[in-house]
Formats: C-alpha cells, structure tokens, sequence
C-alpha cells in the first residue's frame, strides 16, 4: 500500500529518532523536533517508537490514505479532517475507505506528526529514516515531501493487525474513518511558557547581572529559526571577558551566546561542536515543549537542579512506556 501526497505542506519530512553515533564524523543527529509526539503516534499504531513519522511544520500536508490503513495524529492541532469531518488526535484512527485526510493550518502548537501502522518503507541511512536536509540524504530523496509524492507503506505488526480487526468490525459502510473512544492526553505539550534549564559549561562566564536577566527577562523566538536552532531576540547576555572558546560538542538543547549577546537554542539539525560559550541547556523534558513554540513566541527560562531533571525526563517517558502497555492490554 502507498500513501499519496497531494499536497504536502512548506515543510513535510520524514523523521525517526536520529542518526545516533555518527557525530564524532561529522554527522549530524537530525530526528523529530518532538521527539514525545513522534513516538506516541507510533505507538497509537502499534509501531516501534522508534518508527520514521511525517513531521509537518505550522502547515499540514494532504494525503490519499488506501482503505485498511491505521494512523495517528500526535503534536500540534493541524485542523485535520477526511471528507469535511474532523479527525480526532492523539488516537489511533482507521480508515475504512480510500480517503484524503487534509491538513490545516496550526490552530495550537508548531509541529504535527502523521504515523501509519507499518511505517514508511524508504532505506535506512546510517541507521535512520531521518531527513538530513543539508546533506540530501535519508527520508524521502532526502528532501521535504512534494506534490504527487508516493510513500510506501511497510510491513504491519501484529498488534497493529489486531487494531485494525476491531476497528474494522465497528465500521460501517457509511463512515470514512472510526477511531476509539479514548485518547492519550498531552496537555502539557502546549502549556506553561517557563521553559526549564541546567547550567551551561560556561555559564559562569556571563556577568551576574546578564544571569540575572536571562532568568527574569522574556526572549522573543524570531523569524530567523529553523530546525537547526531558535535565535533569540531579548536583552543582550555579556560575558566577564572576551576569551575564547575552543569549539567543543553541543546537544540538543545546548544555549550557545554569539557575540552580539543574543542566545541560540540548537535543536534538532544542530552542527555537531561549537565555539561559542554556552550559558544554559534546556532539559530533556522541556525540549518537546520547545519544538512546539511558534515564532513570536516569548520564552522564560527557569534554572533545575540536574536532578529535577532527571526525575522529569523519567517521569516522561514512563508515560510511554505505560500507554505502550496499556493498549497491549487493550488488545489482548
């Protein structure tokens, strides 16, 4: 079975988990933005969570999804909808005929993500299906999806079987698609604007009172972000002295200070080491958050302790792991 993209939005691609273990080459990591939404879709779907999702940015693509086929809407509310009814998120979803689920504009949230039962069937490039833009490598042509676009759906698991057999004994001839009456909530994708950091490396380079503001000032994302990182607009960060920084690894997350004093936020297609000093990194917990704030969007940031962080992240991914169960449960 394919997938055919009708239409496929300004920034459509194919993500995983990343390209870990090349970085030491080079290599960026690259992977969802939302790493929490991609793999929640895939497990609503009875893939691995480490399973390529369609990420689509601010505006969604449209797709002719064949009859039979199971998919999930996880991320930010693209408005979607088959055949003018609109298409519930965060839930497994089967369409009972062949259907062209379209895509709208962000009403909540930045990046949307679009799993099928089975995955996509594209190679695996140093182990991932992840778009690497720059380099055109992985995904889809390594390239952003375009108009007529055919993707090939790969092979089903057998809990996505089981899905699909009750799903397909409650539909009805008329409905396009049917889902479940239940949902996995993640409100707290879009909530509090507080975005939680440790301490930089060089954090102790700034001057107290550049500390002090970028803890109590707002810092605007502007227009000029991508997926390789957020530049920042706010009151400029100084530093104690004008040394130099020998370029050392950067993660996700990872607070880089050029000198004119405007942070970075490097994100997901990230450089692999940097030379600018780094003031603070968001928490892994926070960094779906994150992926989710649009442009013109007003951050504060708020210093953790390193176990704080720690505890958050668990507590995030214990979330997975207990839905995984769950509809295995279901399922039984």
């Amino acid at each position: 079975m394919n997938i055919l993209v009708k239409k496929s939005g300004p920034m459509t691609t194919l993500q995983d988990l990343g390209r870990i273990g090349f970085q030491k080459y080079g290599v960026l990591v690259n992977g969802a933005m939302d790493s929490f939404s991609s793999r929640l879709a895939n497990i609503l779907v009875g893939n691995s969570p480490s399973e390529a999702a369609l990420e689509m940015t601010m505006l969604g693509a449209t797709l002719e999804l064949p009859a039979g086929s199971l998919f999930a809407l996880t991320g930010a509310d693209l408005a979607a909808n088959i055949d003018g009814k609109p298409v519930p998120q965060f839930r497994p979803v089967y369409v009972t005929k062949a259907s062209t689920l379209r895509c709208g504009f962000s009403k909540r949230g930045c990046r949307g993500y679009f799993a099928i039962a089975g995955g996509f069937d594209v190679p695996l490039v140093m182990g991932s299906k992840s778009t690497y833009l720059r380099a055109k490598m992985g995904g889809y042509q390594g390239r952003v999806l375009q108009d007529g676009d055919s993707l090939k759906i790969g092979a089903i698991s057998a809990l996505a079987q089981k899905f699909i057999q009750k799903l397909s004994a409650k539909a009805s001839d008329a409905a396009a698609f049917i889902s479940v009456p239940w949902f996995a909530p993640c409100d707290f994708l879009f909530g509090e604007e507080v975005i939680r950091v440790v301490k930089g490396q060089q954090y102790d380079w700034f001057t107290p009172a550049s500390i002090q503001d970028f803890f109590q000032e707002p810092y605007l994302i502007t227009l000029q972000s991508d997926r390789m990182g957020y530049r920042l607009d706010g009151k400029p960060l100084e530093r104690r002295d004008k040394k130099e920084l020998v370029s050392e690894p950067v993660t996700f997350g990872s607070i880089q200070v050029p000198a004119d004093g405007k942070p970075i936020i490097l994100l997901a297609d990230r450089q692999t080491a940097g030379g600018y000093p780094k003031i603070a990194s968001v928490i892994h917990a926070d960094l779906v958050r994150l992926a989710q704030r649009q442009p013109n969007y007003k951050l504060h940031f708020k210093e953790v302790s390193l176990a704080e962080a720690e505890h958050l992240y668990f507590q995030q991914e214990d979330y997975l792991t207990q839905l995984a169960d769950i509809i295995e449960k279901r399922l039984q």
